[in-house]
């Protein structure tokens, strides 16, 4: 069961071009659970139709300050007490400077005042004016406050600019808040844990690589420093924005990625080998293009280092969780893997047509052990991570009772 799942959650909406993702937040938050009451600006209705909120939340739209339907009158009281948490995506710049400011004067910045529930921020807004001393001056004092500010995320924007400003994309947030509704069970333990494809050159344009977007890895990262562990994320290559609370290693090849592990395992309690690493690469990489003359071109391949294995071996030796993608015999062949390689524990998902993680927003994992077999289900990756990073915890401190 999701940790959203019965909670109260305000979804405010202010005005920006980024509001049309709201509707998608909305969907995914139901799909955990949550009950879900859209609070609406007069800018963001210029935007997105209540009634397409209404239709996605299942709630009727509130926007009215002084509301002669609402308990006495005081929507915003009302609301205020009847929420778990209030999330507003997008928040304008303007939202923004209002509620540093103590300002109230509409019903979803009178919310924000009158709760005593958890207040997320997903700002989103033209990268000059996040950008601008009196932006960043109102976002510290919002997070001096106890406002948490979800992202904003880089990349295009609307009006042709590139930069920092884009609201972070529904799962990212929802990744966001299940990480934030996470336990301590990780608390203070260093955990080490590799995410994403490796990228093995075979010359300065081409090379082997795999379909892994990083998002499970990123997931469990998110996951294991909200349950308080100390994180570090070696990622290959992805488009994926890092956990604010985790230390990022990034690396392209295997090697690389074997030698920055080697590097970070110690110290290190629990090491979590999310990451897709290519088994071979290119004995030879060209330095030119290779060009298209023959007909075949034959590569010969060496060996990537196994870096599960070699962690597996270390003294002291970490509690060490592998990751299988298989595409026949899963359960069986993890249990190979599992026991060839010495881990304490390996999650198992299989790749098909019908059960295709990569790059997907869910994904199924079964947990193996040396004794037992956990089943996490079939659900989003923030959930899982959260799943997984909660069983890793339990497993780890059942080994080291002192």
């Amino acid at each position: 069961m999701s940790l959203l799942h019965d909670q109260h959650i305000i979804l405010g909406i202010t005005g920006g071009i980024a509001a049309y993702k709201a509707a998608e937040l909305a969907r995914r938050l139901k799909d955990e659970g949550a009950l879900v009451q859209v609070v609406m600006t007069d800018a963001a209705k210029s935007f997105i139709s209540p009634l397409t909120m209404q239709a996605v939340s299942g709630r009727a739209v509130r926007d009215t300050l002084l509301d002669p339907a609402a308990e006495a009158g005081m929507g915003h009281i009302e609301l205020g007490r009847w929420a778990d948490l209030v999330l507003v995506a997008p928040t304008s710049a303007d939202f923004i400077a209002k509620l540093a400011n103590g300002m109230a004067s509409d019903l979803l910045s009178t919310v924000c005042l009158a709760t005593s529930a958890p207040v997320f921020l997903a700002p989103a807004m033209n990268q000059a004016m996040w950008q601008k001393p009196a932006t960043q001056r109102n976002v510290t004092t919002l997070q001096a406050d106890g406002i948490m500010i979800l992202g904003p995320a880089i990349g295009d924007q609307a009006c042709g600019d590139v930069g920092p400003g884009r609201m972070m994309e529904p799962h990212d947030i929802l990744n966001a808040l299940l990480a934030q509704t996470a336990s301590g069970s990780m608390q203070g333990l260093n955990v080490v844990i590799t995410a994403g494809p490796t990228w093995e050159a075979l010359d300065p344009v081409r090379g082997l690589s795999n379909h892994s977007s990083g998002k499970m890895g990123y997931a469990v990262a998110s996951a294991a420093a909200a349950a308080g562990a100390n994180v570090h994320l070696i990622s290959g290559p992805t488009a994926l924005t890092p956990p604010k609370r985790a230390r990022l290693s990034s690396v392209r090849s295997a090697e690389e990625m074997f030698a920055a592990v080697q590097t970070a395992h110690s110290p290190c309690d629990i090491f979590i080998g999310v990451a897709a690493v290519a088994d071979y690469r290119p004995q030879t990489v060209q330095t030119s293009k290779i060009k298209k003359n023959d007909d075949r071109l034959t590569l010969e391949l060496v060996k990537n280092p196994d870096i599960l294995s070699w962690v597996a071996t270390q003294s002291p030796r970490p509690f060490t969780v592998g990751f299988a993608a298989e595409t026949d015999q899963p359960i069986e062949h993890a249990r190979n893997k599992r026991r060839n390689k010495g881990l304490d524990l390996i999650a198992v998902n299989q790749v098909g047509e019908a059960l295709n993680p990569f790059g997907s927003d869910e994904n199924q994992l079964v947990l193996i052990g040396q004794n037992e077999e956990i089943d996490l289900g079939r659900k989003s990756k923030a959930q899982l991570a959260i799943d997984l990073i909660e069983t890793i915890a339990k497993k780890y401190h059942e080994q080291h009772k002192t």
